[in-house]
Formats: C-alpha cells, structure tokens, sequence
C-alpha cells in the first residue's frame, strides 16, 4: 500500500512541475521539448523503483515476522539465529544416536526407568547446546562463503548483524554450558565426550579440502552412540556400540547429501565440496546402498544386545521411512531435499521408539 502510495504521488508531482514549467520549457528549448520530457520522465521512473524496492524491502524485514524468534528483541535475535534453535531437527539428529543407546544400554543393564529418563534428559539439553555451538563454529568458519551461497547469505555473521568477536564471546558461553552438562557424567564419559571436541572444530573446514564432508559430520553427530552407552554403564560396550555407531555414520551421509543437494550450484561458484556434488545423478542409488549399511548395522547392534521384537518393529519402520524418503526425494528441487532431510529424522526417531519399546516390556515384566 505504501508503494503504491508514493507512486501516486511522485507521479502527481511531477505533473505539477511539468504543467507549471511547461510554456517556459517550451519558449527555451523549442524543438528539444520532447527530448527533455523523455529524460525527467526517465528519471522520476528510476526514483520511483528504487524507492519502491527501498519501501518493500525494509516494511518486509521490520513488520513481517517469519519465524517465533522475529518475535524477540532485536538485539538477541541474531544470536539465536545463530543456533538454528528455530530450526529443531538438527538437534534431534544429533540427540537420536545418543537415544538409541541410552536406551539400548537402560536395556541390556535392566537399570531402572530413571535411568534413562536422567540421562535423555541430560542428552537432550546437551544435544541442543553442543549443536549450537557447532552451528557457531561452522557460521565463524564459513562467514564469507556463505555470503555466495542463497540459502545462506542471511545468516547472522554472513550478513553482518554480529562481529566475530561477538561470536566468540557467545560461543564461550555455549561451550560453558555443555561442560556444565557433561560434568553430571561418569569421568570415563567426561574424557571420552571432551575427545569429540577436535572433530566438532575441524568439520567446517572439511567441504574446503574433501568431497567428503558429510562423512566427518557422521563422526562427530553420532559420537552420542558411544557416549550414552558410558554414561549408562560407566564404560563403553564396545561390540554393540561400534556398529551402532557406524550405522549412524551411514544414516548422516543420507540425510546430509540430500541436504548438501540444496546448495551444489551455489557451491560450485564458491569452491565448497560436498558428496551431493561428487555423486551427482547416482546420488540415489548410493544413498539407497547406505541406508541399506544404517539398517543392517543398527540391526547387528540390536542382535548383540539380545533385543526382541519390538526393537525389530521400529528398525522396521525407520527402514521403511528412508526407503520413502529416497523414493520420493527430487534431488533438483530446494524444497524436496529439505522435505527428505527432514524425514529422514523420522527413520531415527521410530528406531529410537522400538529400543524403548522393547525396553518398556523388559522392565514391565512382560518378557
């Protein structure tokens, strides 16, 4: 409305002027008055698009929430952003792992259920800081890549709402935080979560150097297999979590090729690898053979724990969800990979669901 408003009137306004000038323009530059008209008419056009796109764009940014944190005083709003806090399913695929053996460990031990409970809660606050802070590291990383890339030219140090050194500060903080956390833990579990440090650090600069970037994030989101495990039993159970671990690995390089499919042509322009770009049109058969490897690893895992059927029900039912995924996935489309990426969430959580439900008929005297 308000562009349409100042169209009006810069158009009105210049009618006046050419009227009231008109017989002067006339008597001075005789034959030239057309010229003259042609060019004021010219640039009270360009005047009035660009005060239009300066009009659109600022009412948008200013009156337009799009999302709960556009809600919050301006001056957090960039660090939240900075967290992706709005965006939750990265939090819960890196809280699935942790589930999964939480909840398998609850299992093989027949610990009592505020057992698990404790520790998922504990794990879940941990998942959403130390998910966080990776974000933050990633963001500090790639400030300036990210200015070249569409989806992610807005982010908060891309676009320039905070400094580094404001990160840092705020990255400190979210560091203290998950400390805090993996202080309640056993000091088996306190060394072995503190070693995943180095990995969470080194990822960002991965898609710089390798096609394989998502196979690193698969060590670090699932590191959660291993330490949910000892944080449970005081030490790691080594047979069961290493193929639940590896499994996990697999069902990251899934979800974040589909995910890394939303940005290939911006990263090409930028330099930025990825193995969306690297398996190009065979991207869903490789992917297929590795949801194949998630599957039957995890399920190893459940064998070596002596799990029952309900377990084999969620495995069951997150295989089916990736085949879905995979099926229906149109890897040149924005939205479709993020629709994958999102439901391949889903494969963890019905998993995570059939290891508590077996778990529940264990300690409800059903076996």
């Amino acid at each position: 409305m308000a562009i349409i408003t100042l169209t009006r009137f810069s158009r009105l306004y210049a009618g006046r002027c050419l009227t009231r000038n008109s017989t002067c323009n006339i008597l001075r530059v005789g034959g030239h008055k057309s010229q003259t008209a042609s060019q004021i008419t010219g640039i009270l056009s360009s005047s009035t698009k660009l005060l239009s796109r300066h009009v659109s764009g600022t009412a948008g940014a200013s009156t337009v929430p799009t999302t709960w944190v556009d809600r919050l005083p301006p001056k957090i709003r960039p660090y939240i952003y900075l967290t992706r806090i709005d965006k939750p399913i990265g939090t819960l695929l890196l809280f699935y792992p942790c589930a999964w053996s939480i909840t398998m460990a609850s299992y093989a031990l027949e610990a009592p259920l505020t057992t698990p409970l404790t520790y998922l809660g504990l794990f879940g606050l941990g998942a959403m800081v130390m998910r966080g802070a990776g974000c933050t590291i990633n963001d500090m990383w790639d400030k300036n890549l990210d200015k070249g890339v569409e989806r992610t030219q807005s982010r908060p140090l891309a676009r320039g709402d905070i400094s580094q050194r404001q990160a840092l500060v705020f990255l400190a903080g979210q560091l203290t935080v998950g400390l805090g956390v993996l202080l309640q833990l056993n000091w088996y579990s306190i060394l072995l979560g503190a070693s995943s440090l180095s990995l969470v650090t080194v990822y960002p600069l991965m898609k710089r150097i390798t096609y394989w970037p998502q196979a690193v994030l698969g060590l670090t989101f699932n590191w959660g297999a291993l330490l949910g495990w000892s944080a449970v039993a005081g030490a790691v159970n080594w047979s069961v979590c290493l193929p639940l671990y590896a499994g996990g690995v697999f069902w990251t390089l899934v979800y974040d090729s589909i995910y890394a499919h939303q940005d290939k042509t911006d990263d090409i322009n930028v330099g930025i690898h990825s193995t969306a770009l690297l398996f190009g049109e065979q991207t869903r058969p490789i992917l297929s053979a590795f949801s194949a490897s998630t599957i039957s690893l995890i399920g190893l895992a459940g064998v070596l724990n002596a799990h029952g059927a309900p377990f084999y029900l969620g495995l069951s039912l997150g295989t089916a969800q990736l085949a879905r995924v995979l099926w229906r996935t149109d890897f040149e489309s924005r939205p479709s990979c993020w629709q994958g990426f999102v439901g391949c969430g889903w494969s963890g959580f019905w998993i995570w669901m059939g290891a508590l439900a077996d778990y529940a008929v264990l300690i409800s005297g059903l076996t």
